[in-house]
């Protein structure tokens, strides 16, 4: 099922392999997976990750933790499966588990694979090198993206250049497998949308989008990001949503999510994909799908 690793494409092989590779991404990205006229919802799989990481609940039954709490689409965290990347035979159980459920495969969230902007230019390959592994496992389970994180160092210019190298590195591969390199505002200067968006408009690339996450705008140091106004830049990229019930301001404040404000941003983008569960834990599921289902009515009255 995968393929050995093989040096970075040219550029014209690039471009002669995803022509049609980047059509099926733009066909199979957030409208197609819509099932409801405004949006549908997913899980992510870090709002039980004590249980994952506690043994209380397996990697392998996470679908039918979604599927048990009336969610029918998931959103993986590659922690909980580091080592299986390769491994055919139980990514095949993964993938039979949520099909036999009805429950799809969205995104895996990748961490622990080093920094796409890493200032040293071997380290900073290497980690594009890291993630293929991740790209070939998503394409198998029927995932349409992986998450990825753009952490860098430096001065903004020099960060908004070096994460624009490493993720449109790892674009190419994405661009050729048909599945998306999406960039979650994640800490640092990615918690700043301004920078985010800078360095997706430096991409250019329809495959390579954002994961906008509402409650992770803190940047550092007691400075943060307004969630709303971040969220609303990044949409123009985005290819799902991680939904959190608390937000921040431009002065580090952080209060409850105004779900009908926030959502809305997200409707007036155009977008009619996936907002993802992240939030409540185990215990409140039901309750924070709850929550999106009313606002979505009241949205769509």
């Amino acid at each position: 099922m995968m393929s050995n690793q093989s040096p970075l494409p040219s550029r014209r092989q690039f471009l002669a392999r995803t022509s049609l590779a980047t059509g099926a991404f733009a066909m199979t990205g957030t409208s197609s997976f819509a099932e409801n006229p405004l949006f549908d919802i997913s899980l992510a799989q870090w709002t039980i990750n004590p249980e994952l990481k506690s043994g209380k609940v397996d990697n392998l039954d996470f679908a039918k933790v979604a599927h048990d709490h009336g969610i029918h689409a998931v959103e993986y965290v590659n922690q909980f499966f580091m080592d299986k990347a390769q491994d055919e035979a139980y990514l095949g159980e993964m993938k039979k588990r949520a099909e036999d459920l009805g429950v799809k495969s969205l995104i895996i969230m990748c961490d622990r694979e080093g920094n796409l902007g890493d200032p040293d230019n071997a380290k900073r390959n290497q980690t594009v090198e890291n993630h293929r592994k991740w790209i070939d496992a998503a394409k198998f389970l029927g995932c349409h993206s992986i998450r990825v994180n753009a952490g860098s160092s430096g001065t903004w210019e020099e960060q908004v250049k070096l994460a624009t190298d490493g993720l449109s590195k790892l674009n190419e591969f994405g661009a050729i497998a048909g599945i998306g390199v999406i960039v979650e505002n994640h800490g640092d200067l990615s918690s700043n949308a301004d920078w985010l968006a800078e360095v997706m408009t430096e991409i250019g690339h329809e495959n390579c989008g954002t994961l906008p996450d509402f409650g992770n705008f803190f940047i550092k140091g007691g400075e943060s990001y307004d969630s709303y106004e971040g969220v609303r830049k990044l949409m123009p990229w985005a290819k799902g949503v991680s939904v959190k019930d608390k937000v921040w301001d431009a002065e580090s404040n952080q209060s409850d999510l105004d779900y009908d404000r926030m959502l809305k941003i997200v409707l007036d983008a155009g977008f009619n994909g996936y907002c993802g569960i992240e939030h409540g834990g185990f215990d409140g599921l039901n309750q924070s799908r709850e929550k999106l289902e009313q606002a979505r009515e009241r949205l769509a009255g």
